[in-house]
């Protein structure tokens, strides 16, 4: 693929929890000059880069990285990343209710969190290294049934990340008008390329630069 229509697929990510002002602000350049899909931050950066970089799509994180937090935690982090200036949201499902089979639950959860997103994106990390085949399934029908823009593979905090096994199963359960965003361990130009030849729409990761510049050079591609 062509590597400017690889980085218009990318949410370039800083998520850890010692990430500076100065990581965002560099993220943040580096989204712009190569025009990247968005870039996915903590909530506490939002406001600061909404006004710095009033060009770029924000992205944050929800319920973030192990999901079980309630339920109105995560409607008020949404809410407070509406209004500081986000346009995306990635929020994590509770992993424990999945485990108790408790799918209506997600689906009500998800669905809340995109009532209050409106016509904003919203994403939903399955964190799929922890579940079974037959939960990745179940949580593929939620999703759908819930309006969610998005299925996301994982938060990248996990056990493990993307795989493309898990690509194939989310086509096959997931409904027309939800997308595929791959996140977690993707470290080279050839693992996106064959992830967004399986189907998915978005990658999210930290290393854009690496795996697309040679040498990590910033250059416009």
């Amino acid at each position: 693929m062509d590597t400017e229509k690889l980085f218009a697929c990318i949410d370039h990510t800083a998520l850890k929890a010692y990430t500076s002002w100065e990581d965002i602000r560099k993220l943040c350049g580096e989204a712009v000059r190569y025009r990247m899909a968005s870039v996915c931050i903590p909530g506490c950066y939002i406001r600061r880069v909404h006004e710095e970089f009033p060009e770029l799509c924000i992205c944050t994180v929800v319920g973030f990285p192990l999901g079980y937090s309630q339920t109105e935690g995560k409607l008020a982090e949404t809410r407070q990343a509406l209004l500081d200036g986000a346009s995306e949201i990635d929020m994590v499902i509770n992993v424990c209710d999945v485990k108790n089979k408790d799918y209506a639950k997600v689906r009500e959860e998800i669905a809340a969190v995109k009532k209050t997103v409106k016509d904003k994106i919203l994403k939903v990390i399955a964190e799929t290294c922890y579940l079974k085949e037959e939960e990745k399934t179940a949580v593929c029908r939620a999703v759908t049934e819930a309006g969610a823009d998005y299925i996301k593979t994982s938060t990248g905090f996990g056990t493990a990340g993307a795989v493309l096994a898990d690509i194939r199963l989310m086509k096959e359960n997931i409904g027309p008008n939800v997308k595929i965003k791959a996140a977690g361990g993707i470290k080279s130009r050839e693992e996106m390329e064959a992830f967004l030849s399986e189907g998915c729409s978005r990658i999210g990761t930290s290393s854009a630069l690496s795996m697309l510049l040679p040498d990590g050079r910033e250059e416009r591609p």
